[in-house]
């Protein structure tokens, strides 16, 4: 693919959409899916209403692409090692409030128009992380992350394991 060249029509389109992505970041985060706007997001990036929803035709598809846009920790290796790096990312947001994404996993969690746009994107050991931070388990909320991630290792090994033929079916 190539790159537009700087100054062209498609290259300033990627810029104005990059320029709408990143205000959406921003509103969505500090104000939650239910209370933030189009207008919102569109004064945060210094552009009309009606070009963010030309660029993403409603608010539940910005989201959606808020979330997609969303960093995700590459893993490598051995299965064992990829274990290993979901394991030190989920300790990473067990000893900190993520804050950004409390806001969106809250969003999810209260508005069924969020959660059905970041549906696909989600599933990175959120129910931990909800349970932790914003459910406020009585012993997850308390506990020590590193003694999660202890508890939970053979669980994310065993999924990485070969299976064993000799065992029947569940």
């Amino acid at each position: 693919m190539t790159t537009p060249r700087t100054g062209s029509r498609a290259e300033q389109r990627r810029r104005t959409e990059a320029r709408i992505l990143d205000a959406a970041t921003q509103v969505f985060f500090s104000a939650g899916y239910d209370r933030a706007t189009i207008r919102a997001v569109a004064s945060a990036a210094g552009v009309d209403a009606g070009l963010v929803m030309h660029y993403f035709g409603s608010k539940q598809e910005l989201y959606r692409r808020v979330i997609d846009a969303a960093p995700v920790p590459e893993v490598s290796g051995t299965p064992a090692e990829a274990a290993e790096q979901i394991l030190a990312g989920l300790a990473s947001r067990l000893a900190s409030a993520p804050v950004a994404s409390l806001a969106l996993l809250r969003s999810m969690l209260t508005n069924p128009a969020a959660a059905s746009a970041a549906s696909a994107g989600i599933a990175r050991t959120i129910g931990i992380t909800v349970s932790r931070h914003l459910i406020k388990s009585d012993e997850l909320a308390t506990a020590d992350p590193a003694h999660i991630i202890r508890l939970l290792r053979p669980c994310v090994l065993s999924l990485t394991a070969r299976p064993d033929h000799d065992e029947p079916p569940d």
